[in-house]
């Protein structure tokens, strides 16, 4: 098993960054992970639908520990959408059927507006939100109607990059907060202009400031195996420090080392989660104390 940057010599610790292909599961890709590589520990943050590609971080080793700090970062996509046909899943996997009206160019941009910003989403039928203790997809496949939360979502932009008139075929650029349905919000889009519409293409471009230009594919993974998962092997491969980029940094002094590495609380202040860190390396994630003028562990890796 390769070893990390943040320990060297120590239990692997990293995120690899992975180009999900049509088709599989984001579980799918975790498992040939884990057989490609031999690392058994491993989990992904922020499914993929099959029919869906693109960026999927998968967390490695102890950064199985780290999957809450990376859950609130935004996402980017890029999504195709049919207007005048609906699909049964609100994807290209359903079953499509022709309905509602012709859409303009002129009234798409003029409803995309409605959609920037703070809104209110229902979560699909065909989703893995439980709703008493079940699956919304599970219910949904034996026929049925259950009502399905809505949750307060933010669409940060939501831009026309081009519409094929005849075709009734748009290609949307999103980013949208944790959360976001982007299968829903073409639904929704698509009703506000009396139409029908589903999502035909989705692709993950962006996970906060990872990108999926840097991604590993997995004919790459089957070719390189172990070597894709180890410092040094290139930009789809960051080690925890560096794949937590987002905390603010607090440097241990040496006195310091022994009371970061036991989860004992130290001094400072913080107003949300930092890295406590000697050098690149990281050794725990700390955050606001208890009491006044001290900050607590909430990952430790000792």
């Amino acid at each position: 098993m390769a070893s990390s940057a943040d320990s060297p010599g120590g239990p692997l610790c990293g995120v690899l960054l992975m180009d999900k292909p049509r088709g599989l599961t984001s579980h799918d890709v975790i498992d040939r992970v884990r057989r490609h590589t031999g690392i058994r520990k491993a989990g992904h943050c922020g499914t993929l639908d099959p029919f869906a590609t693109g960026l999927l971080l998968v967390l490695l080793g102890r950064a199985t520990r780290l999957f809450d700090f990376f859950l609130p970062l935004d996402k980017e996509y890029r999504a195709t959408v049919r207007f005048g046909q609906r699909s049964t899943t609100g994807d290209s996997d359903g079953e499509i059927s022709a309905a509602g009206a012709e859409v303009s160019e002129t009234g798409l941009r003029g409803a995309l507006e409605v959609f920037r910003g703070p809104i209110r989403q229902r979560v699909p039928a065909y989703s893995a939100v439980k709703v008493g203790g079940e699956r919304l997809y599970r219910k949904a496949r034996r026929g049925e109607t259950v009502e399905a939360p809505v949750r307060d979502v933010t669409i940060h932009r939501l831009e026309l990059t081009s519409f094929d008139a005849r075709r009734q075929e748009a290609l949307l650029d999103i980013t949208c907060s944790k959360g976001t349905y982007v299968r829903r919000l073409c639904e929704d889009i698509g009703e506000s202009l009396g139409s029908a519409a589903y999502c035909a293409e989705l692709r993950r471009t962006a996970v906060g400031g990872f990108r999926v230009e840097d991604a590993a594919s997995t004919e790459r993974l089957e070719t390189e195996g172990p070597l894709l998962a180890a410092p040094g092997a290139g930009p789809s491969f960051i080690s925890c420090y560096g794949a937590l980029y987002f905390l603010p940094v607090r440097q241990i002094a040496e006195n310091e080392k022994k009371m970061a590495l036991s989860g004992r609380p130290l001094e400072g202040d913080a107003a949300g989660p930092v890295r406590v860190a000697e050098g690149e390396r990281l050794l725990a994630v700390y955050g606001p104390g208890r009491e006044a003028g001290r900050i607590d562990p909430m990952v430790v890796f000792a």
